[in-house]
């Protein structure tokens, strides 16, 4: 498809966990090959504390996570995106902007650990489940042999990794 790296944009409502989770993983398992980014349609205005926790025991970079709005991606001078794909049911069901480039996109809905009530235990494992989650599509999208598969075979692989029920 390119000789650089893929721009992935991962969009959810609030933009404060699952796409935070995602644009972190990405960053790091993706090095050199992948700039992941995220954004909001209803930005929450900060990080979930509880996400950054997740990230940090795990070894995933917190460094620069800001919850934003996916405007900035949708305006000149913003990075081209390769993928978006959406985290959250209610990012997957609203008109997003038109991006440039045409991005092949997909729905990779995880249940919003964010939307938990309990003690903070209960919580945190709702964080790590969805980090968990996250992560293994991530390590599929990352494995796939992209200078191999036409534009029609990558967007099903890319549709079949969202479809994932993980445990």
């Amino acid at each position: 498809m390119t000789d650089r790296p893929f721009n992935v944009l991962f969009l959810c409502t609030g933009n404060s966990a699952r796409s935070i989770l995602a644009e972190s993983i990405l960053r790091h398992d993706g090095a050199g090959r992948f700039n992941s980014f995220s954004a909001g349609s209803m930005p929450k205005g900060a990080v979930n504390p509880m996400a950054l926790k997740v990230l940090a025991a795990s070894g995933y970079p917190t460094d620069g996570m800001r919850s934003k709005n996916w405007d900035e991606f949708a305006v000149a001078g913003a990075p081209v995106m390769d993928f978006v794909f959406t985290v959250c049911d209610n990012a997957a069901g609203e008109v997003c902007p038109i991006w440039p480039g045409q991005p092949m996109s997909a729905h990779w809905g995880i249940p919003d650990p964010a939307e938990v009530e309990g003690t903070d235990i209960e919580k945190e494992t709702a964080f790590v489940t969805a980090f968990k989650q996250m992560k293994s599509r991530i390590s599929l999208f990352t494995a796939l042999p992209f200078a191999s598969l036409d534009k029609l075979a990558l967007k099903k692989k890319v549709d079949d990794i969202g479809g994932r029920i993980d445990a």
